[in-house]
């Protein structure tokens, strides 16, 4: 005799904050300061100045990408994309931090070299450029400092704005230490100290999009405590075929099969358990399959499945 099953599914539709001005702003500024960096590279010769104005106009194609994921990720389901194109946002930081892991990469290459064939740092026009840049990039930075707590994606614009605030800062900071001492090896010796810094955070972003994107658990869900939560639940005897993982880079899915002492469905227990993992463990979208105790023969209780 076979048993019932009863899913019951719960959408939630309260959606992360617009970051549109955020990132409009943001885009606006950074084509403004790489116009300016070309501008003033040509005028004081400064070969440094214009490779750092393409470094930024690659900043700007992140900023660009991050933006078109968010968009995306509200685009309503369809019957071919049944979650819709949330999990852009996932490939948006992938690709974020391996762009980023690039420019890092550039800027390194460039530092070793300086340590052979150390440069003058290009006078004061050049500080002043990169003195503008630290504003720039800082307030850009800090426009998404807020959410890339909790969101890949815009953790990895964070990044960006903050590598290249940290990289001008360097900049200054070198300048002002080689006019005091003379010494021109400081310069990419900042450099290097800076990029270390920054590689760290950039290697946890590949690292956790990587991950969300082969579905592992996110990093912020404590596994253990959803399943002792779910077997202390009243009535719930055994769980099984517990599944979580990112529908996007700040959304997370639960489905689990839960066996009762009672073969009737329990609406209320449904409810009381969604709005706690909502509340308790930010899990935002959960599909529940309720089974009996007796004659429970589901295909997918086996010792694969958690």
């Amino acid at each position: 005799m076979s048993h019932n099953h009863d899913s019951h599914h719960h959408h939630h539709h309260h959606g992360p904050k617009n970051y549109n001005f955020s990132f409009g702003l943001g885009i606006l500024l950074n084509i403004i300061f790489v116009l300016v960096e070309v501008y003033y590279g040509v005028l004081a010769d400064s070969i440094a100045l214009i490779a750092d104005a393409w470094h930024n106009l690659s900043d700007v194609i992140s900023l660009l990408l991050a933006w078109g994921a968010s968009y995306l990720a509200t685009k309503a389901a369809t019957t071919t994309r049944t979650y819709g194109l949330k999990r852009v946002t996932i490939l948006a930081s992938l690709l974020s931090s391996i762009l980023l892991l690039f420019a890092l990469g550039g800027i390194a290459w460039e530092a070793i070299e300086r340590f052979s064939n150390p440069k003058e740092v290009e006078g004061t026009l050049v500080m002043l450029v990169a003195g503008i840049g630290v504003i720039i990039n800082t307030a850009t930075a800090l426009l998404f400092v807020k959410g890339q707590k909790d969101d890949l994606n815009l953790r990895a614009a964070y990044l960006h704005m903050a590598a290249d605030a940290g990289v001008s800062l360097g900049v200054l900071i070198a300048g002002g230490a080689i006019y005091l001492t003379g010494y021109l090896w400081l310069d990419p010796l900042i450099s290097l100290f800076i990029v270390f810094i920054v590689l760290v955070s950039t290697w946890k972003l590949l690292k956790d999009s990587i991950n969300l994107s082969i579905d592992a658990v996110p990093e912020h869900i404590d596994i253990q405590e959803i399943k002792k939560y779910l077997l202390d639940c009243e009535k719930v005897l055994e769980i099984h075929d517990l599944h979580i993982w990112a529908l996007s880079t700040n959304q997370t899915a639960l489905s689990v099969h839960l066996i009762l002492s009672h073969e009737k469905s329990d609406n209320v227990l449904l409810l009381q358990v969604q709005k706690h993992l909502k509340e308790h463990f930010s899990v935002e979208h959960t599909t529940i399959q309720i089974e009996s105790s007796e004659n429970n023969f589901c295909s997918l209780n086996n010792p694969c499945c958690i």
